[in-house]
């Protein structure tokens, strides 16, 4: 039974592009439930490990960092100046609760402070077709430049104020389900696929800087080396209006997780996803990437002598806002897929689609 509470956890604590190290330690702790093994990078990734010394690896990997901004200065009436940090679209924060997340040092580690603020609204933005991210001021009640320094500093990071609320139909809400949802999938699946008796080596990975730089992918299948990958991020849901289900397929939310048909994922892969899907009654559906998929897929794939990946999505409503929603049926689906995937690796599994 997967844990929502832990979800609910990721979500609520912010982890801003470049700033992921709080929720990272939110992966290790629920990670030592069920890892033999835990490991960390200079790119502030978290892996926890089943099976280190088994001779098939399996790379399970969900970024998690979030969209948002960090702070860049702050001006003498006090307003805080942001740039972004991934694709966030400023307009969006326009009239919305804020939130600065601010670190200070201590003997003991670090303490996260939040500072609640809002996004200024004034004529001028509401009337602006394209506003940039250098056109969106916080306001957190300062009056000075110098009282706003005393709790705000330059990089801090700053996002939407926002709380997880439960909708009808199994569906939720919040900010940050890029990419939480496929974080807490890829942890869960490996704890129900080590509890289940799976024998190859899983690699429970939470990625750093997947919406801006694509450094923690990059670090950690570098060094992990593994026999293949299974990506675990969001997509477009197309069960909404003004969505077009003809530009990569039809994705209903409740409806299962999503299979990728493109040339970046491995096609046995894929085969085996569907047959275990077939054998459990697992619900899935298909998207259409015809080059690149813009996620952390793309990055482990080029490691190495390249890397074998799947990708398995969460169909995701209003992506790269503060209110994306999701479904918690979606989310079991997944880790049930992911898990049936894992029991079936082993070392004679052929990625190679062509026989000679």
């Amino acid at each position: 039974m997967m844990d929502r509470s832990f979800l609910y956890r990721l979500l609520e604590t912010v982890s801003v592009s470049g700033l992921e190290e709080a929720n990272q330690y939110n992966a290790l702790e629920f990670g030592r439930t069920f890892a033999h093994r835990q490991s960390v990078d200079a790119a502030g990734n978290a892996v926890s490990i089943v099976n280190p010394d088994a001779e098939v690896r399996v790379l399970l990997t969900g970024h998690m960092d979030e969209i948002g901004f960090r702070v860049t200065c702050i001006g003498e009436d006090g307003m805080v100046h942001v740039q972004r940090a991934g694709g966030v679209r400023p307009s969006l924060y326009v009239g919305s609760p804020m939130q600065i997340i601010h670190e200070v040092k201590n003997g003991e580690g670090t303490e996260r402070r939040k500072i609640c603020g809002v996004g200024v609204v004034n004529q001028d933005l509401l009337k602006k077709t394209e506003m940039k991210d250098k056109d969106l001021l916080i306001d957190i009640g300062a009056s000075s430049r110098e009282e706003a320094e005393s709790c705000v500093s330059i990089g801090d990071a700053v996002c939407a104020d926002t709380v997880v609320r439960e909708l009808l139909n199994d569906h939720f809400t919040c900010r940050a389900l890029d990419d939480k949802t496929g974080a807490f999938v890829v942890l869960e699946a490996a704890k129900l696929a080590a509890q289940r008796g799976a024998t190859c080596g899983i690699y429970a990975h939470t990625a750093t800087g997947e919406e801006t730089t694509g450094r923690g992918a990059y670090f950690a299948a570098s060094k992990i080396k593994p026999d293949c990958a299974v990506i675990v991020d969001v997509t477009w849901a197309s069960d909404y209006p003004g969505t077009e289900p003809g530009d990569t397929g039809k994705i209903v939310l409740g409806k299962g997780p999503v299979l990728c048909h493109s040339g970046m994922v491995n096609k046995r892969l894929n085969e085996a996803l569907e047959e275990i899907a077939r054998e459990k009654g697992i619900p899935v559906q298909y998207e259409v990437a015809g080059g690149e998929t813009s996620t952390d897929g793309d990055t482990v794939l080029m490691t190495g002598n390249g890397v074998p990946v799947v990708l398995v999505s969460i169909p995701l409503r209003y992506m790269h806002s503060s209110v994306e929603v999701a479904n918690w049926k979606d989310l079991e689906n997944a880790i049930e897929l992911i898990a049936g995937l894992i029991l079936r690796m082993h070392a004679g599994f052929d990625y190679c689609p062509l026989k000679i």
